[in-house]
């Protein structure tokens, strides 16, 4: 999963140009659906065990139908169908990730984009509240809009609630 979010950041040219390689390589390796599924799944479970949150209020990044939530579903898109869509490589962000795939068919109709609505509104949401030095649990019912559309994009690409 980490290597979707890597990004050659400095260093000589050719090495730019291996490591590109090496990532395209690695993300567009054939991969079994249902075994990195439960991978993910798995990996989700254990930050959600690291992370635990208040019921009474949502953790904008991990809480269910948080920031974490979407990432780890767009990172999966990214590694189930990188080599059939190798647009999904492109260094363009959660967001723009998010509505290329509901734009090549990976998503459902306003599934994608109402998924990078909601991810924009969280990360507004904790870049603010980290700003102001305020804490990133916020009321429900503030975020129920995004956690849907959040939890919408789980289902969609896990074919299943969490």
């Amino acid at each position: 999963q980490a290597i979707t979010r890597a990004r050659f950041c400095a260093g000589e040219p050719r090495l730019q140009e291996r490591f590109e390689a090496v990532r395209s390589a690695v993300l567009t390796a054939p991969r079994d659906f249902d075994k990195l599924r439960n991978e993910v799944q798995s990996m989700r479970a254990k930050v959600r065990e690291a992370h635990p949150t208040n019921a009474s209020r949502f953790d904008l990044k991990h809480s269910q139908g948080g920031m974490m939530d979407a990432e780890f579903a767009l990172q999966t898109l990214i590694l189930t169908h990188a080599s059939a869509h190798p647009q999904l490589l492109a260094n363009l962000g959660n967001i723009a990730l998010l509505e290329l795939a509901e734009n090549i068919g990976l998503l459902a109709p306003s599934v994608g984009h109402q998924a990078a609505d909601a991810y924009r509104e969280l990360r507004r949401m904790q870049h603010r509240a980290r700003l102001d030095e305020q804490a990133t649990q916020v009321d429900p019912a503030k975020v129920a809009v995004q956690q849907a559309a959040v939890i919408a994009l789980w289902s969609a690409v896990f074919g299943q609630a969490q």
